[in-house]
């Protein structure tokens, strides 16, 4: 294609996508498309793209349109190797012994959820920061590589009180041991959760996950599901509505064992099927 912006223009506009928010910029959205690059090349050069001239540019620029992501910078790769390799075994062969493990998660849905696609360097997924939200509801689900899912959706923070109350669910569903892994959370680890463990020892046992590791659960996919299948054109009304829509969510997949299985089979999580952990 004949090149309308000079080298040095062509790195503002890359930079600027990599960099920033469109409404950061001084546009609107969340999300870069093709559209508003194009507006943002209008803005600075007063040139005016059509978005397959701007894809075109994209593209020499390495950039890609991906699903934005984010991943803690302090997470630790010695204790992620150390989990595949020396907790894992031991917690994979306690749970078989016992009779099931599940993999937990809670998730907050908001009313401004930022849902979609947007341009990045390609092999690099993109970060999106996210504003406040006008109202919202909160879900706690677990999972088993059998395609068992339970789940409760509540109003309130997510409390010690809430983990109990869930964790006193689960265990009107097995008549055996359960192994439950979780994430770090301060509720997790309170006292009135480690109270309620210690009345249940013969039921429940908790497995934490590494610090900053949330690709290593796969329920971290029914969560990215959710956000993915809530109503895109038409957006709840209120806060009874998105609850509503998202236990819809969620009964619908307790009857797609299939797919609930088939969250085990993301890169992060194929460890939890892996005969072979060492290989990771």
């Amino acid at each position: 294609m004949r090149q309308v912006l000079g080298e040095a223009e062509q790195a503002v506009v890359r930079q600027a996508v990599l960099d920033h928010r469109p409404c950061e910029v001084g546009l609107c959205g969340q999300l870069w498309t093709r559209r508003w690059v194009g507006e943002l090349i209008a803005e600075l050069y007063r040139v005016r793209l059509t978005e397959v001239g701007v894809g075109e540019y994209l593209k020499r620029w390495g950039l890609s349109f991906q699903r934005p992501d984010k991943r803690a910078v302090e997470q630790g790769p010695d204790a992620v190797r150390r989990r595949h390799q020396e907790t894992w075994p031991g917690i994979r062969a306690k749970a078989r012994a016992d009779g099931g493990i599940l993999f937990a998660d809670q998730v907050g849905i908001r009313s401004d959820q930022v849902t979609g696609r947007t341009w990045g360097e390609r092999g690099r997924t993109p970060v999106v920061r996210r504003s406040g939200n006008r109202f919202s509801v909160n879900a706690i689900s677990a999972i088993s590589t059998k395609g068992r899912m339970h789940f409760m959706v509540f109003a309130e923070s997510f409390t010690a009180e809430v983990m109990c109350r869930f964790l006193d669910r689960l265990a009107g569903h097995f008549d055996h041991k359960v192994h439950l892994v979780v994430d770090g959370h301060s509720a997790h680890r309170s006292k009135r959760v480690r109270d309620w463990l210690a009345a249940h020892s013969d039921d429940f046992e908790l497995h934490f996950l590494p610090p900053y590791s949330p690709e290593l659960n796969p329920d971290e996919l029914v969560n990215a599901d959710l956000e993915h299948s809530l109503p895109k054109q038409h957006r709840a009304r209120d806060q009874a509505e998105l609850a509503a829509e998202t236990r819809r969510f969620f009964r619908r997949r307790q009857r797609q064992p299939h797919i609930v299985r088939g969250y085990f089979g993301g890169p992060h999580v194929r460890y939890v099927l892996d005969e072979n952990p060492m290989s990771f």
